[in-house]
């Protein structure tokens, strides 16, 4: 078991994005705005958030507007500073200064666990975040923070976990799971990728957050194709779950019960941006104004 601090969060970026097409025809899915910030932007903020400063983007084609958007534009600032707006200034700015960005490609698309592998050169002999840019999570609902404390206490790897309906849980890897005593984390005792609702042992589905154990690289390098002929990451932590503790073995889980929006469906992508608009001042008291007036005139789909 390693002791040491987590700093470093993969963030797999390579997705094609093909549900919103044909927006993401062009623009990755990940730079879809949520308000006027692009979702990957608010999944790099938690990881910072977090204490993570060292960020890997795992790449494909296509995926230059990612790196453009954490990078300086100089004539943008420099414009924007002869006008005096220094709010857009500042926003701008922001993105270029949340954390040291590196960028890898994936190559084939070979599925998250092949993904998480292509890490292994940058993150080395330590444990690590990943983060799925689809997924999420209200800023004011400390997931990772929770979830990376308990790593460092506990060793192994750590997942998160959430209750969805029954009918929805094929749509995710889903966990059988034993409490813990006294304790604010759950043993998983086996991962089912996607199982169909009358085989899941659980309505607890895996989201999109992970600090896993640097044993997992040497267990994906021998992870065979599973579902949709991809190298699942499910079936890694499957194998993790079974070994020894210090051997990196072990996996436990936050079961999250807060906000969270999948940003790559696009009824909770709306839901994000409406619920995220109305919590600000700048736009929150016309927006549910607004909302107020629309909703008693909104189509009926009863």
């Amino acid at each position: 078991m390693t002791n040491s601090k987590v700093k470093k969060a993969v963030f797999p970026v390579a997705g094609l994005g093909t549900r919103f097409l044909p927006a993401t025809k062009a623009m990755p899915k990940e730079m879809l705005p949520v308000v006027d910030i692009p979702a990957i932007q608010y999944v790099v903020e938690e990881a910072v958030r977090s204490g993570l400063d060292d960020l890997l983007m795992v790449t494909g084609r296509s995926k230059r507007a990612l790196e453009d958007h954490f990078d300086r534009i100089p004539n943008l600032e420099a414009q924007l500073r002869e006008k005096g707006d220094t709010t857009k200034l500042n926003a701008v700015q922001h993105a270029t200064n949340l954390g040291d960005i590196h960028y890898i490609r994936q190559g084939d698309p070979r599925g998250l666990g092949h993904a998480v592998l292509r890490a292994r050169a940058h993150v080395g002999d330590e444990p690590f975040a990943v983060l799925l840019g689809d997924d999420l999570i209200h800023a004011d609902d400390d997931l990772l923070k929770q979830m990376v404390e308990v790593q460092e206490r506990v060793g192994g790897s750590v997942i998160a976990l959430m209750e969805v309906p029954h009918s929805q849980i094929s749509s995710y890897g889903c966990a059988d799971i034993s409490e813990v005593p006294g304790e604010d984390y759950v043993k998983v005792n086996t991962l089912v990728e996607k199982p169909a609702p009358d085989e899941a042992p659980s309505d607890l589905a895996v989201i999109g957050r992970y600090v896993l154990h640097p044993a997992v690289f040497d267990v994906l390098e021998h992870t065979e194709p599973g579902r949709g002929n991809e190298i699942q990451l499910t079936d890694a932590l499957l194998e993790l779950a079974t070994m020894d503790p210090a051997d990196g073995g072990g996996v436990t889980a936050v079961v999250f019960r807060g906000r969270r929006f999948d940003t790559g469906d696009k009824l909770s992508y709306i839901k994000a941006v409406i619920q995220l608009a109305s919590e600000r001042k700048d736009l929150g008291p016309d927006l549910t104004k607004w909302l107020k007036e629309y909703i008693p005139t909104a189509p009926s789909w009863d």
